[in-house]
């Protein structure tokens, strides 16, 4: 389709008039006219009605210049940035798990972000919302965590799925709780320990392919009677200050994160499960320099607090 006749065809609709379009144009009348005919040729429908009035849009015409207003628009936004050197957007993407290492992290990256047109898209979910937010959505990086013994099971699907994939980080879960709950005062804790408290745990299931309840069985102990499930991590910190009777595992947190909502970190000696945190990402897909940025301060923040 000749792009020139379709924005003929816009300028003709603008203005209702083939002699004033043939004027804006600079074109002959003649040629306007005959551009208009061979275009309706091309795509089988006739565009215009021709009157006393003007040039009247049909009603496929009215549906087809709204569509060539679209492919103009477009065009033009392409001269723009690669004719006339404007910038060009940049855009950081990820999906990742609840912890704070990593949003530590997001937050040192934030503060290398340039001073150009940018967007950038954090969020917060399950393994495998992650991994469908890469196949089918347009986030670029994903980060998802699973125990050990999944390591197999992750690695063949990932492969299956053209996703490349880099540990990140490894590490067991620490117990977090307030300063004042009674565990805090423990130098060890074992399961039996936790029967009696409360349990805040992220109610994502960790494998895709098995069932909430299925997972939280074999992830962590079952014998805690009371379990508070959330899928934001603004009410864990609430309900772990506010009320010292609930715990909850985690990665291990920064220092600043305990001290400003005034939690203590403890290892459990009867929990010697190994996790993984691995980066995955479209095969084929080329890092961006702010994606360099941000696996960088993920490192360093890794370094600090996963010792």
């Amino acid at each position: 389709m000749n792009i020139l006749h379709m924005k003929y065809a816009v300028e003709v609709a603008r203005v209702g008039s083939l002699s004033q379009a043939a004027q804006n144009l600079i074109l002959a009348q003649p040629n306007l006219s005959r551009s208009i005919k061979e275009l309706e040729a091309e795509i089988g429908i006739k565009i215009f009605e021709r009157s006393t009035k003007g040039m009247l849009l049909t009603p496929e015409g009215e549906e087809f210049i709204g569509y060539a207003k679209e492919i103009l628009n477009h065009i033009d936004h392409v001269d723009k940035i690669y004719k006339t050197g404007a910038a060009k957007k940049q855009k950081f993407s990820i999906s990742v798990p609840r912890a704070c290492y990593i949003s530590e992290a997001f937050a040192e990256f934030t503060k290398s972000i340039p001073d150009t047109q940018v967007e950038i898209f954090y969020k917060e979910t399950n393994s495998q919302r992650t991994i469908s937010n890469i196949l089918n959505s347009d986030y670029k990086l994903g980060i998802i965590r699973y125990a050990e013994n999944y390591d197999k099971y992750f690695k063949s699907m990932l492969e299956e799925k053209e996703l490349v994939y880099e540990m990140i980080a490894e590490f067991s879960y620490r117990l977090i709780m307030s300063r004042d709950c009674p565990l805090a005062q423990k130098e060890n804790i074992t399961f039996d320990d936790l029967e009696d408290y409360i349990r805040i745990a992220h109610a994502d299931p960790y494998v895709p392919s098995l069932s909430m309840a299925k997972v939280v069985r074999e992830e962590l102990p079952d014998n805690v009677k009371r379990c508070i499930y959330i899928f934001e991590r603004a009410s864990q910190f609430d309900l772990l200050s506010k009320n010292n009777q609930t715990f909850m595992w985690v990665s291990p947190a920064p220092e600043d994160v305990l001290e400003k909502y005034n939690l203590v970190q403890r290892k459990c000696e009867s929990n010697t499960k190994i996790y993984k945190d691995i980066l995955i990402y479209k095969n084929g897909y080329k890092l961006t320099e702010l994606d360099k940025k941000f696996i960088t301060e993920l490192c360093l923040s890794r370094r600090r607090n996963l010792k």
